[in-house]
């Protein structure tokens, strides 16, 4: 298990544009179409990093606690199905419907989207405003496998509730820490 932090992005960077197979509806589905009404989340995540399966529950629960507020959440898997079968689409749909997913399991065929997010490890997350600028980077919580805090997503919890009361950015933001993307 490799610890691989995320890459801290300016904040105020704006939301690049995708379009991606939604590994669960077969459909594809652009930033434009799944973007919230007051924020947006996009997760870099897989099917094997330890790292993601300790938190897949509080993603649930966010995406659940979070929806009715106006902000989407977007999962997305970049990593190279070759050398890791396990993260490819069909395994995608399957965590997706056996975890309850509230929101599109993406899959990032070309690695263009990683790439264009500077996204470096899963999970990797993003909380954009409702013009698309980004307000938060890094950590959902700090728990990590074996350190037996809990996972409460506290971390972006945050930075979501002072996205929706006009409060401003949270600091700090710490980084994320997980498996590194894996490219190809």
């Amino acid at each position: 298990m490799a610890n691989t932090p995320s890459n801290m992005i300016p904040l105020g960077t704006r939301a690049e544009n995708f379009d991606l197979f939604d590994t669960v509806s077969g459909n594809s589905l652009s930033l434009k179409d799944l973007k919230g009404e007051k924020g947006t989340v996009i997760f870099f995540i897989c099917n094997h990093c330890p790292f993601v399966i300790h938190v897949n529950k509080e993603l649930v629960r966010m995406a659940n606690d979070y929806f009715k507020n106006g902000i989407s959440f977007v999962a997305i898997s970049s990593n190279d199905i070759e050398k890791y079968p396990q993260d490819g689409p069909e395994l995608m749909k399957e965590n997706a419907k056996n975890f309850n997913y509230p929101f599109p399991y993406l899959f990032d065929t070309t690695q263009e989207v990683a790439r264009a997010y500077d996204a470096a490890c899963t999970p990797d997350t993003y909380l954009f405003d409702k013009d698309l600028k980004l307000v938060y980077r890094g950590q959902i919580d700090d728990s990590r496998p074996g350190n037996d805090k809990p996972v409460n997503g506290k971390d972006l919890r945050k930075a979501m509730d002072f996205l929706l009361e006009g409060k401003g950015l949270v600091e700090p933001q710490m980084p994320s820490m997980g498996c590194g993307i894996k490219w190809k």
